[in-house]
């Protein structure tokens, strides 16, 4: 890797995170002590779904939408979460308390099948309840990251079709993100850009794209990428603004002429892209409409946790 490629989830290190208190399985333990069994079925399997939420003046943004999402996977593999939304979200808050947590936290909430009786895929083989886990951590994107914006390789890794791995499920087997991942820093990038099976731009290996070309906002149909908390979000900010926005085909023929590029992440929210396969987009720089929807989607992010308050 480049020595200044960095991804969306770049932090700079916070020495409290080594003293945080980590919900497992209903009880609050220290980061040293957070284990799960090497029988899970998350560690054997990567049989699970889990969430990313930021946390704000206290209050998970969005966490309804973050829940349906969660609860909406868990269907999909027949999961049984074993909790109620209510008792869930008191988990996360309790986590948020112990900590003194109110700003400049990212959360990792994770829910797998639970302990197998022997390392096998069946799901008849789970010997326990499902495992549920609560990281809370202080961490905000660098800087950096949201003014100066990262560059994308377009990687031979496609996205699957939902007859393989539906790209909906935001399961903890994350192996086709990771290899993207990989291969984009290989190269000296940031971030890989993702292809569906037809050659049309899907997403990224762990945030949404975007191109702003005359005007306009586009993002992929998103039939191949998960359903992203923040790119619904975005779309909606753009609603809200009269920006036209629109989910459609495009290809990377569209993508190098754009005027402006970015990239959008539960984490680092919106990000701009300077540079897609050694093509500078735009100026090379954070462009006006960036600039905007970063504004934009920082004041929903106000609107949703005064809501929540």
């Amino acid at each position: 890797m480049s020595p200044t490629a960095h991804g969306a989830h770049d932090f700079a290190d916070d020495p409290r995170n080594a003293d945080v208190l980590i919900h497992v399985n209903g009880a609050l333990v220290p980061r040293a002590e957070a284990v799960v069994s090497v029988f899970d079925a998350g560690f054997v399997l990567g049989d699970g779904v889990w969430e990313g939420i930021r946390v704000h003046a206290g209050h998970p943004a969005f966490l309804d939408l973050h829940l349906d999402r969660l609860w909406e996977g868990a269907a999909a593999i027949a999961l049984d979460i074993g909790l109620t939304r209510d008792q869930l979200t008191g988990r996360i808050y309790e986590t948020l308390r112990a900590n003194r947590m109110t700003d400049g936290v990212h959360i990792r909430l994770m829910v797998t099948r639970g302990p197998k009786s022997t390392p096998y895929q069946d799901p008849r083989f789970s010997a326990g309840p499902a495992t549920v886990v609560v990281i809370a951590e202080h961490k905000d994107p660098l800087p950096a990251t949201v003014e100066k914006g990262l560059s994308l390789f377009t990687v031979h890794v496609r996205r699957a079709s939902p007859d393989t791995l539906d790209p909906k499920l935001n399961a903890h087997s994350k192996l086709n993100d990771i290899t993207a991942c990989i291969q984009a820093s290989a190269a000296g990038a940031d971030e890989a850009l993702m292809l569906d099976p037809q050659g049309f731009v899907a997403t990224c290996n762990s945030t949404h794209f975007f191109v702003v070309r005359r005007g306009e906002v586009w993002t992929s149909s998103g039939a191949y990428c998960l359903g992203g908390i923040t790119r619904g979000n975005v779309l909606r900010v753009c609603r809200e603004a009269s920006i036209t926005a629109c989910e459609k085909l495009f290809s990377l023929t569209d993508v190098y002429s754009a005027d402006e590029a970015f990239v959008t992440g539960t984490f680092a929210g919106v990000v701009p892209v300077h540079t897609v396969d050694g093509r500078t987009i735009g100026s090379g720089v954070r462009g006006p409409m960036v600039a905007r929807l970063q504004q934009l989607y920082a004041d929903l992010v106000r609107r949703d946790v005064a809501a929540r308050s």
